[in-house]
């Protein structure tokens, strides 16, 4: 194999397949990235037995066609270092040859028929979105999802299509996340399936053109991603997703509008009094003006006012986990966010339009 390539997108396309790689796995060949290069085209693959990825990368000459598996950390730290604008890559059956203007470096590799296979996109997607829409599907989500935790199903994000529409939820259990949006094509009535945190990471570092369509399938046990340059395979998590549904309050009967800026800026002051053993912020609505406070043996308390937009419904007063209400305010993208609730001991809802809201248990202020 021998390939002469832009040294910038070369980068890229090595941290993106870098980021399939495990840091500690006895497997040697996982700790590896595939380059094939063929009919004028480099293509990498990484895979961590879970998750896989193909990406093809752009800028390149192929002046001989071939394969070879070598160490991603590697390959990627001597691309990066490398001051030239190309860099020259030959390879035999176990070791790659790097070459610049001023440098030459071999590293050792595997056999590449030991690199386990790596999912490509195969069949009709059974809908079509566009990568802006489902990058922000994604943002809008994945704060919420649980990280540590033996109910798997919640490490995960339930993807959810009924007809075009699209819809993105994830929790952990004290917090619960909604996007919805559309596809712009669509085959069948619906599915659902929970996907794994990690493959959503990874597929929102592929989507950077946002009118860029994205092909999605779903299997079994597997979901596929295509782009024009990319394939991300990942499996499914396994599990029950809870009944969100039943979780969305219904007979909220107060609601303030906030500027969301204002009130995030709100909330995280007030947080700043704020320690392991006295995490919460209370929340006391009223016409006109929510005040925050907070209080910490030791540190000190703190007040802040914010005004409101507009309000209805009864004075209150509620107790949050302040980084939970800025996790969700940092996704929010309009000017304006609603805050529904009912009573000190129910959850409050932060709501945008009919496409985001996000569910916050409430926290005992003792």
């Amino acid at each position: 194999m021998k390939v002469t390539c832009d040294r910038g997108a070369l980068v890229e396309a090595l941290n993106l397949a870098g980021g399939v790689v495990v840091s500690r796995t006895p497997k040697p060949v996982l700790l590896c990235v595939k380059l094939s290069a063929a009919d004028g085209v480099l293509t990498l693959a990484s895979t961590d037995l879970e998750v896989g990825l193909h990406l093809t990368v752009p800028q390149v000459e192929v002046a001989e066609d071939g394969q070879v598996l070598v160490p991603a950390d590697k390959l990627t730290a001597i691309v990066r270092e490398s001051v030239d604008p190309t860099v020259t890559i030959e390879a035999d059956a176990e070791a790659a040859e790097i070459r610049g203007a001023d440098s030459h470096f071999k590293i050792f590799g595997h056999t590449v028929d030991e690199f386990p296979p790596v999912g490509v996109f195969e069949g009709d997607a059974d809908f079509i979105i566009a990568a802006g829409q489902l990058s922000q599907l994604i943002t809008k989500t994945i704060f919420a999802t649980a990280r540590e935790t033996s109910r798997y199903a919640i490490n995960g994000v339930l993807m959810e299509r009924e007809n075009k529409k699209v819809a993105l939820v994830a929790t952990d259990g004290r917090r619960l996340a909604i996007s919805r949006g559309t596809a712009t094509e669509a085959k069948g009535k619906g599915s659902s399936c929970i996907v794994p945190a990690k493959c959503l990471n990874l597929l929102q570092r592929l989507l950077d053109d946002p009118d860029e369509a994205v092909r999605v399938r779903i299997d079994d046990n597997q979901v596929q991603f295509a782009t024009e340059t990319a394939a991300l395979t990942s499996n499914l998590v396994e599990g029950n997703f809870p009944p969100y549904q039943d979780v969305i309050p219904k007979d909220q009967d107060s609601k303030a509008t906030f500027n969301t800026d204002v009130l995030a800026s709100g909330v995280r002051r007030a947080a700043l009094l704020t320690n392991e053993e006295s995490r919460g912020v209370r929340f006391a609505f009223s016409d006109g003006k929510l005040v925050l406070s907070s209080r910490a043996p030791e540190m000190g308390e703190a007040e802040v006012t914010v005004p409101t937009e507009s309000y209805s419904g009864n004075e209150i007063e509620i107790g949050f986990n302040p980084a939970f209400i800025t996790d969700c305010l940092k996704v929010v993208d309009t000017d304006e966010v609603t805050f529904e609730f009912k009573a000190s001991n129910k959850p409050g809802t932060l709501r945008v339009g009919a496409d985001f809201l996000c569910v916050v248990m409430p926290v005992s202020l003792g």
